[in-house]
């Protein structure tokens, strides 16, 4: 009776599961392999995604290099971004929406500290992701500076947060904060 019981249980499943499939794949998102181009400011930092270069997309639309207007070469953006935020995280993606496991991992550590995080999404601009590299001479992301000093990746930091280091390190920052507000 029992072996009947799982039979009937296995068989319903696999139909169901098949149904759950084909309805999830039936949206166009689920289908879709394009990465849907956008942005938005928070904290005076702007984050955003770009769509890789398509032989079908008019030279308008194409991603741009944000950082050409700005008067500043990437070795000096790095260096003021650095400088400027006390916590500055270069990654794939933005702290939103992390476009890998590493970068995902760092912003939910970072994120339980109450601290302000500052990003900038790598995936953007080659250019800028060889001019951190250089400038930490670490070849990984994602890159988490604190107070002007590179930390490192988010295995690092995941390591500093279980052995406490991480809370010493960011007291005054998250001490800081409480008094702006």
């Amino acid at each position: 009776m029992q072996l009947i019981g799982i039979f009937m249980v296995n068989s319903m499943s696999r139909p169901l599961s098949k149904l759950l499939f084909k309805g999830i794949s039936g949206f166009p998102a689920a289908r879709s392999n394009k990465i849907v181009s956008g942005s938005f400011y928070q904290n005076g930092i702007r984050y955003s995604t770009s769509v890789p270069n398509d032989s079908d997309t008019h030279d308008d639309f194409k991603p741009a290099n944000k950082f050409d207007g700005s008067g500043l070469s990437l070795k000096e953006l790095v260096e003021q971004d650095v400088k400027d935020n006390p916590v500055m995280l270069y990654m794939k993606g933005v702290p939103e929406v992390p476009q890998c496991g590493f970068s995902s991992l760092a912003v939910r550590v970072l994120k339980q500290y109450a601290v302000p995080l500052s990003a900038r999404n790598i995936l953007e601009d080659p250019e800028l992701k060889t001019a951190v590299k250089a400038f930490s001479h670490w070849p990984t992301f994602p890159q988490i500076f604190i107070k002007g000093e590179f930390i490192g990746g988010s295995d690092i930091i995941l390591n500093m947060h279980q052995s406490g280091e991480l809370k010493e390190k960011l007291k005054d920052i998250a001490v800081n904060q409480e008094k702006s507000a």
